[in-house]
């Protein structure tokens, strides 16, 4: 029963997740309510293999569909992979949760801007080129992969709203290269746990089969339905995310 479960929760992160993010703050806790008697890091270990195969899917999906801008989008990646190991490094030493509050301020500012600017998304008209593109696609890659790496949930949907921002993509877009970093930021820290034995992998094959399962649902949702769907998710994502946290912080 409880693998019934993983698989049902794992299909509904990788539909979620492969459009606009918000994966893991469906399949994380399920992990670790169903799974108790395990090591969080193992948990966390698990998580990141499955994620890595539903966000890898979503990301050939959307390349087939969506014109990817490569320009921004491979400098990101390669930023977001180094960055996001060093990141995990970092956790042994100190203490991620002192990053929730932090997190929780920059959630609230992203949902009250992105209802305050209903045609944000909606038009895809790149706003930077040539070596200030690139200068700010690493830049974007340091600092989600360094948070991923480091802690991790809600890494997906920043990404999205980074690229709407800053590069001016559309929703559609946007989800379709933040798939490509996510890639990268997910492989780094697969490595580092996979290495310290920190991967259940009888547990994680059945429930990446779901999530690949929902990835390519999921992308195919966003890709016939567009920006504007995709832009609603958005908004329930990050709201979902800000409920979450604050439960966490004031909880505790």
């Amino acid at each position: 029963m409880t693998e019934l479960f993983l698989c049902f929760f794992a299909l509904l992160a990788g539909f979620l997740d492969s459009i606009v993010g918000g994966g893991d703050l469906i399949q994380t806790p399920a992990l670790l309510i169903l799974l108790p008697k395990f090591e969080v890091a193992t948990l966390f270990g698990t998580n990141k293999l499955v994620s890595i195969t539903g966000t890898s899917v979503a990301a050939v999906q959307f390349s087939r569909r969506v014109k990817l801008d490569l320009g921004v989008t491979i400098p990101a990646a390669v930023a977001a992979f180094a960055a996001s190991m060093a990141g995990a490094r970092l956790v042994t030493l100190v203490d991620s949760n002192v990053l929730r509050p932090v997190v929780l301020v920059f959630m609230i500012l992203v949902a009250l801007y992105s209802a305050w600017r209903p045609d944000l998304g909606n038009v895809h008209a790149p706003k930077l080129t040539g070596r200030k593109m690139t200068l700010f696609a690493i830049a974007t890659g340091l600092g989600l992969g360094f948070y991923d790496g480091f802690f991790g949930p809600g890494t997906g949907t920043f990404l999205v709203f980074a690229f709407v921002t800053l590069f001016g993509f559309d929703f559609l877009s946007a989800s379709a290269s933040a798939k490509i970093v996510n890639v990268g930021t997910n492989l780094a820290a697969l490595i580092l746990f996979a290495s310290t034995r920190h991967v259940l992998y009888l547990v994680a094959f059945p429930m990446m089969a779901c999530n690949m399962t929902g990835a390519i649902l999921g992308s195919r949702f966003a890709i016939l339905r567009g920006n504007t769907i995709v832009r609603k998710i958005f908004l329930w994502v990050v709201t979902l995310v800000i409920l979450r946290y604050a439960w966490d912080i004031f909880h505790h």
